[in-house]
């Protein structure tokens, strides 16, 4: 087993519980942790044998762009298109990010966190 990451990634996008939230928008981010069988690619060296980074990013990307009302439902989508788009993921681990949430006080971010394996 092996283990892809990308961390830190960043998206402007229309999620939250408020009406308010949908209309202006905040920032976002975004952790993925994959585990996978990596030996065929470590041995071959061709990305077809592994989680090719640029589709992972795509992949999030495009769920970010249609509205949630909750980050549990946003991570849930992407976890859903990674297992469809890599059928031989094992397992995946997702952090979304919310900067400063609207919580009447200072606050980095609210962060959800799930994890699913197969």
């Amino acid at each position: 087993m092996g283990q892809i990451a990308l961390e830190g990634m960043e998206f402007f996008a229309f999620h939250g519980f408020y009406d308010e939230e949908q209309k202006i928008g905040n920032k976002y981010g975004i952790d993925l942790i994959i585990e996978a069988d990596l030996r065929r690619a470590a041995e071959s060296d061709d990305l077809h044998e592994t989680v090719n980074y640029e589709v992972l990013y795509a992949l999030a990307l495009e769920e970010m762009k249609i509205p949630a009302r909750l980050l549990e439902h946003l991570g849930h989508r992407i976890i859903d298109k990674i297992y469809e788009r890599f059928p031989f993921v094992q397992s995946v681990k997702i952090n979304v990010y919310k900067f400063n949430p609207p919580l009447g006080g200072i606050c980095k971010w609210a962060k959800v966190t799930l994890e699913e394996a197969r």
